[in-house]
């Protein structure tokens, strides 16, 4: 039996309203994968600078504070760490996945827990094929 990719998928919440991020943080969690988090995309750059090697997944919210938004995130992950794989979310920008780098997905807020997790999942599934 193969083993479970979860148990060593680090997925990156950027997301600068704290409850939401939390909220998120919690909900993979208790799936079963690690995580790290970062309040805003300026400083999860800083973070990825040390970190981008170990991280599989990236989700993010579109409306931050900081120089760069949630896309403009992707877009620069994308570039410097193509291997990791992206989803975006928002309540105020409607995007399809065809408006982010490299296949990634879109999920609108407010979005359930086992959307988040089968989103996370649907992509760690497709990038194995990759």
């Amino acid at each position: 039996m193969p083993a479970d990719p979860t148990v060593s998928t680090l997925v990156f919440v950027v997301e600068d309203q704290a409850l939401l991020r939390m909220s998120a943080v919690d909900l993979l969690q208790e799936a079963g994968f690690k995580t790290i988090e970062a309040e805003n995309a300026d400083v999860a750059l800083e973070i990825m600078k040390s970190r981008g090697q170990d991280v599989r997944v990236l989700f993010t919210d579109v409306q931050m504070p900081g120089k760069l938004d949630g896309v403009d995130l992707a877009t620069e992950v994308h570039r410097c760490w193509p291997d990791v794989l992206l989803l975006v979310t928002s309540a105020d920008v409607a995007l399809r996945d065809d408006d982010l780098p490299d296949d990634g997905r879109f999920v609108a807020k407010p979005y359930r827990a086992s959307t988040l997790i089968d989103q996370v999942r649907h992509l760690i599934d497709r990038g194995h094929t990759r």
